[in-house]
């Protein structure tokens, strides 16, 4: 073999090594996120709209203190960021630097929420790390329940604040813990001693 046909063997064997070490690494890089992946908590919120703002306080106190229980570089809030506990949760999970996704389940959703909320609901949307829509236009109840069926599909676990009562209404927060119940997420009822609602 000559000197040419030598340095062509060794680029090639070069060549060989470097595609054989760079699929390793891709490998092994994809592993990573796969990992990375299982990792992350994702954690849900469904509850009450309408609580007094002595409640209010009682929720808020009780969503602390279910945060505190996970490690929030490791945590995705899962949330319809309604009005009550659905933004209260997002926003308490963001204040820890956690991360938040959104379910929007209508294209007219924000516009049957209170005029009061949507700047703290546009605030929320636009901090969201992703945001998942069910492709309904009208905001129905039959539209939020396909919303909360979204959001259950997401998470690991479910926080409901719910009074455990029957929902007032289809898609009401007792709804939402049946369905998560039915598909095998848990639920970690959130209800406050004192709390009650109008």
């Amino acid at each position: 073999m000559g000197p040419f046909e030598s340095v062509k063997a060794c680029a090639g064997l070069v060549a060989a090594l470097y595609k054989q070490s760079k699929g390793a690494v891709d490998h092994l890089h994809g592993v990573f996120l796969a990992t990375e992946m299982e990792r992350i908590v994702r954690l849900g919120i469904t509850g009450h709209r309408g609580l007094s703002t002595a409640v209010e306080r009682l929720i808020r106190d009780a969503l602390d203190a279910e945060l505190q229980k996970h490690d929030m570089a490791e945590l995705c809030g899962v949330s319809c960021i309604a009005d009550g506990p659905d933004a209260w949760f997002a926003e308490a999970v963001l204040a820890r630097g956690g991360r938040i996704e959104v379910v929007v389940p209508a294209e007219q959703y924000r516009d049957g929420l209170p005029m009061s909320h949507h700047a703290a609901y546009d605030t929320l949307l636009e901090r969201a790390a992703e945001t998942h829509h069910t492709g309904i236009r009208e905001s129905t109840s039959q539209a939020h329940m396909a919303g909360s069926e979204i959001l259950v599909g997401l998470i690991d676990s479910l926080i409901a604040v719910w009074d455990g009562e029957p929902a007032r209404g289809y898609g009401g927060t007792a709804d939402v813990v049946g369905y998560a119940r039915r598909m095998g997420v848990p639920v970690r009822v959130v209800w406050p001693e004192g709390a009650t609602r109008s």
